[in-house]
């Protein structure tokens, strides 16, 4: 078994509640609030710890909303590597109208980082990525924080003999798919959106965004390439190899917490030493566990379980 490290540069505070209208210039009483842990590599350790594996979440945590989130992953009993910046840790807001079923989100920026919180941060990660350490850098990057700090973890993840997966977007995702100094990341995901803005052009079929995947995992961008397609499911590509996972029919709740639940699932498969394929397939899985799920809930793990066999896989000539 392989150990993980979760990356996660922006975290957030995130509220979620109802209201049973959303009207503009009204207060709107909302109910049901609840509190939960957030930004991709939270979310990606915490569907680890659902699915019966352990990460740790190193998170960049900022004042008194950071305390928090640190605590609240405590709670869920997920191990926290606390690296401690100025400011305060965003928090973002989801309401959903009971009158409508239409959910309204609202994300805050974060704080501002420095040079000097870059260098401290590198320094931080040098303890902590371990040789065969499967590291996971997920969400977004915070204000001052330049993309080339991915290409930096990248290359510090291959000096300890550690495999970087990235799972980001907008202009985090167009750098790593476009600076290639440094090798391959071991997995990039993207969706099939951010797919046609990277390259141009509009895929009509899934053939299509595959072969286009395969160019850039040729290019050497990547080693694995995870190409997800919402409800459509979710295609795998190598340099030789390519294949979709076709998800069962699952009645959707929120599709919040999906994409996460996907690459939690797909690096515990391959931290348990399944091939690519048996890791993309529970990825899938758990992608469909998590829209069954509230608001911004995660997967659940007997339901992410159950739904593996119920994926088709199907090769993509």
């Amino acid at each position: 078994m392989r150990r993980i490290l979760t990356l996660t540069m922006n975290p957030a505070l995130d509220v979620s509640a109802e209201a049973m209208s959303v009207v503009p210039n009204r207060k709107v009483r909302c109910l049901d609030q609840r509190l939960d842990p957030g930004g991709g590599g939270i979310n990606v350790a915490r569907a680890i710890g659902r699915l019966g594996g352990d990460a740790t979440a190193f998170v960049a945590l900022a004042g008194a909303t950071g305390d928090l989130v640190a605590e609240l992953l405590r709670a869920e009993r997920v191990d926290v590597a606390d690296f401690r910046i100025a400011g305060l840790t965003r928090q973002s807001f989801a309401v959903t109208a009971r009158d409508t079923s239409d959910q309204y989100r609202f994300v805050l920026a974060g704080p501002e980082w420095g040079p000097a919180d870059v260098d401290a941060l590198l320094a931080a990660l040098s303890t902590r990525i371990e040789p065969e350490m499967l590291v996971v850098l997920s969400g977004s990057l915070p204000p001052g924080l330049p993309t080339a700090v991915q290409g930096r973890i990248k290359a510090l993840s291959r000096e300890r003999g550690a495999c970087l997966l990235l799972d980001t977007s907008g202009p985090a995702l167009l750098a790593a798919a476009r600076v290639l100094e440094g090798g391959p990341y071991h997995v990039l995901r993207m969706d099939g959106e951010e797919a046609e803005e990277l390259s141009g052009r509009v895929f009509p079929s899934e053939r299509e965004l595959v072969l286009f995947g395969q160019e850039l995992v040729r290019s050497g961008v990547a080693d694995h390439l995870v190409m997800a397609l919402g409800a459509r499911g979710t295609a795998g590509v190598t340099a030789d190899d390519a294949f979709f996972c076709r998800p069962p029919l699952v009645e959707t709740v929120s599709a919040v917490g999906a994409g996460d639940s996907l690459m939690g699932a797909l690096t515990l498969a391959l931290a348990r030493g399944q091939t690519f394929r048996q890791a993309v397939t529970a990825g899938t899985a758990a992608a469909a566990a998590a829209v069954m799920t509230p608001a911004t809930e995660l997967c659940d793990g007997p339901t992410a379980e159950r739904l593996v066999s119920e994926v088709r896989l199907a090769d993509v000539a």
